[in-house]
């Protein structure tokens, strides 16, 4: 755990908190590190919700699959970043998701009934704690207002420029990494990825995109030319 106290003062759920702070409230929450290959399942679908975590190293994907076995990936996750809380601060008996890892990857998972009840250690942290969680959930119904409104676009192509044009917001700039590949871009989007390879093919034909990999550009006119 030592190892991955740095990691987790600065995540939004540890925020402001000195590794001392971090390192009771750990203990405080029944703390434990898990590794997961992957691939691998971390949270399932149909189980207990009584659990958040923070991914320490490596990816996550949060994702909801149909009875014909269809993934949709609802978010997906870096260092430092949270799952699980919503479930656990409202209660539910069941996950209604999975979580499972896209890469080799450790996470640290807390208790989250005891985050939500007086600390009976008295540990000064915790109410610090709570207020940063709050301002977790604020910024994730932000995050899924956003991608209701890359779904509602009408068409594959519109559904991705809205999110390329997202992405590249965040980025601060026309050139920018997104943390998807191309399975995982098509499930995010709920289309076929045969259709979405198409989709960013004639996009990049069209000089509207330029991309490698996981790597693009939104090509402003100038620049359109040039690539044709």
């Amino acid at each position: 755990m030592e190892n991955y106290l740095q990691v987790l003062c600065q995540s939004p759920l540890f925020a402001g908190a000195a590794e001392a702070d971090a390192r009771a409230m750990l203990q405080c929450l029944g703390a434990v590190v898990r590794r997961y290959g992957r691939g691998e399942f971390v949270l399932r679908s149909g189980g207990p919700a009584d659990q958040m975590g923070v991914v320490l190293s490596g990816g996550l994907q949060v994702c909801r699959e149909d009875a014909l076995g269809y993934r949709t990936i609802l978010a997906a996750l870096g260092p430092g970043e949270l799952f699980g809380e919503a479930y656990a601060c409202a209660r539910t008996e069941a996950l209604p998701v999975s979580v499972l890892a896209s890469a080799d990857s450790a996470v640290v998972l807390l208790d989250g009934t005891r985050l939500l009840t007086t600390c009976p250690t008295a540990c000064r942290f915790h109410g610090e704690l709570i207020r940063n969680l709050i301002s977790v959930l604020a910024r994730k119904n932000v995050f899924l207002t956003r991608r209701m409104e890359h779904l509602s676009k009408r068409t594959l192509r519109e559904k991705l420029l809205s999110y390329l044009e997202e992405q590249a917001a965040g980025a601060g700039g026309a050139t920018f990494e997104i943390p998807l590949d191309r399975q995982g871009l098509a499930d995010y989007l709920c289309a076929d990825r045969s259709a979405l390879s198409r989709e960013l093919g004639t996009l990049k034909r069209e000089g509207v995109v330029a991309f490698e990999r996981s790597r693009f550009r939104l090509l402003y006119p100038a620049e359109a030319q040039n690539e044709k």
